[in-house]
């Protein structure tokens, strides 16, 4: 049986609730990645930053980026899963939310986060082309 954690990229950092989305993008750019996980005063998730919200929210209403904090565009209740869970629940709400990106908690605390890349190394090809068919499937 296969993990989150066994899967997940250890290396996940948080943008803070009330940085601004320059830094979050300057952070995307630097880590290399296309979301943050959004975290509180509380070191708790409170939602998911993705370089299309920082777009749309921000950008594209002609806002400006160094004034408008990660909260403000954080929406919704974030999903994630256990470190323990199974890869099956993992593939199993990825697939029921239709999301690329899911973070890893252990301890309450951000543990990881698993991507598509990390479950196409993960997974066997079945279970990856299942995944691909119901995510990027029309609602």
């Amino acid at each position: 049986m296969t993990t989150a954690r066994e899967i997940m990229h250890s290396g996940a950092r948080c943008v803070g609730e009330d940085e601004t989305l320059q830094t979050a993008a300057q952070m995307m750019r630097d880590l290399r990645v296309g979301s943050l996980p959004i975290c509180g005063r509380d070191d708790r998730l409170h939602g998911m930053l993705t370089d299309r919200d920082i777009v749309l929210h921000c950008c594209a209403e002609g806002r400006d980026a160094a004034e408008v904090t990660a909260g403000e565009v954080a929406a919704g209740t974030p999903h994630w899963v256990a470190a323990d869970a199974d890869m099956s629940e993992v593939l199993a709400l990825m697939e029921r939310y239709q999301i690329r990106r899911i973070p890893v908690i252990h301890d309450h605390r951000l543990a990881g986060m698993i991507s598509e890349a990390d479950l196409a190394r993960g997974i066997t090809d079945e279970q990856l082309a299942h995944f691909v068919e119901r995510v990027y499937e029309m609602s």
